[in-house]
């Protein structure tokens, strides 16, 4: 009974310690991508706004967000350094082809049974109204 206590701490110190460990992995990931930003990285902020770099400083850096529009922003305030666009295209191109076709609810309910007063207006595709039961 006396070695129960101690065992519980054990036991709940042990997990808070490895994510304690691995937070700190994480972060220093993310400072390691921050300081490791150059001039052309397409970025993404914490707010979500989505750039270019066009110039890097110690503490800042210049994000260019539209045509002839830059912003400061700090280093910190990086989330991500996003993949080529062209890479990303071809990925989704690829899983595209792969996947199957989804039926839709008008086709898979035979005719005789798709009597509804929405099937002869516009939105016969729209999705399957919901009823109390």
């Amino acid at each position: 009974m006396d070695l129960l206590l101690p065992l519980l701490l054990v036991a709940l110190l042990i997990p808070m310690f490895l994510g304690v460990r691995r937070q700190k992995r994480e972060m220093a990931k993310v400072t390691e991508m921050q300081e490791a930003l150059k001039v052309g990285d397409r970025v993404v902020t914490t707010s979500g706004l989505f750039g270019t770099v066009v110039e890097a400083d110690d503490d800042s850096v210049d994000i260019e967000i539209a045509e002839d529009v830059v912003t400061t922003w700090l280093r910190a305030s990086i989330r991500e350094i996003r993949k080529d666009d062209a890479a990303v295209t071809e990925e989704s191109t690829d899983t595209d082809t792969e996947a199957p076709a989804i039926e839709s609810v008008s086709d898979s309910v035979p005719a005789s049974e798709n009597t509804d007063a929405t099937a002869g207006s516009e939105n016969s595709d729209a999705a399957p109204k919901l009823s109390k039961d």
